[in-house]
């Protein structure tokens, strides 16, 4: 049975941990949905992936575009779409013509915006009351890093309580679910706690209701990788090893 919004917030409830990771293409979102994925995210993380230094340059059209191809790979988990940066933040008309599309072309079950800054909360309960589901997103926001930079965000006082309000705010405004990323362990599990829908961690502790990590960290395909990140497997060298050998017997004539 394909997972549903609703479903996360009863596994909040009975206490059982999500599992998310990131997929950008037809192969990996096959793999990791058939492997027990709960959640998997098409975000725009996806542009480093692509080669871009930060997530910024990803346009809507290329997120669609791969998010399709997700979405044909994925037979349970919940798929979700990141809306790319400043193609929600203009005007509620742009955003809720953003999100449409990415529901109608791609088959994803949801979308996700980053800031709980009020302008955002009230493009977001317009969007939920037009049928749309919303992952919201607090603490590090990488469509902010010219502003914010990459490092962990709510380490003061004043800081942590715009954070928490923040999360409430996104609550209200009718969000199924938050991504907390790269925050204290500590005001995680406060908003965990403060919150009836689930909140997904990346850095931010165990105490957040699930996990999600970019999957070309957990596999060792990205050359830096976060700290807060768990390197499973190294892919680059397992890859590197079998494209030398392959080339070593071409050049050999010992294949094929």
């Amino acid at each position: 049975m394909a997972i549903t919004t609703q479903q996360l917030i009863q596994w909040k409830q009975q206490g059982r941990s999500i599992v998310a990771l990131t997929a950008w293409d037809y192969a990996i979102a096959q793999l990791i949905d058939a492997a027990g994925v709960d959640l998997i995210l098409v975000g725009d993380s996806m542009a480093v992936v692509l080669g871009y230094e930060t997530t910024l340059p990803i346009t809507l059209d290329e997120m669609i575009y791969h998010a399709k191809s997700v979405r044909r790979g994925v037979k349970r988990a919940l798929v979700v779409v990141d809306l790319p940066f400043l193609t929600y933040q203009e005007s509620l008309q742009q955003a809720m013509h953003s999100a449409g599309r990415v529901l109608k072309e791609t088959g994803a079950q949801a979308v996700k915006l980053e800031g709980g800054y009020p302008a955002i909360t009230e493009t977001i309960a317009r969007l939920v009351q037009a049928g749309i589901p919303v992952m919201g997103h607090v603490g590090l926001t990488p469509q902010s890093v010219h502003q914010l930079g990459l490092r962990q965000q709510g380490k003061t006082q004043e800081a942590s309580e715009r954070i928490l309000q923040e999360a409430i705010a996104l609550e209200q405004a009718g969000v199924f679910s938050i991504v907390l990323e790269h925050i204290p362990a500590d005001l995680a599990m406060q908003i965990t706690q403060k919150l009836s829908i689930p909140t997904i961690g990346i850095g931010a502790g165990t105490h957040c209701d699930g996990q999600v990590l970019v999957t070309s960290d957990v596999i060792g395909l990205t050359e830096k990788h976060p700290p807060f990140a768990k390197v499973y497997t190294n892919l680059r060298e397992t890859i590197t090893k079998a494209v030398q050998d392959y080339a070593l017997e071409v050049r050999d004539r010992k294949f094929p």
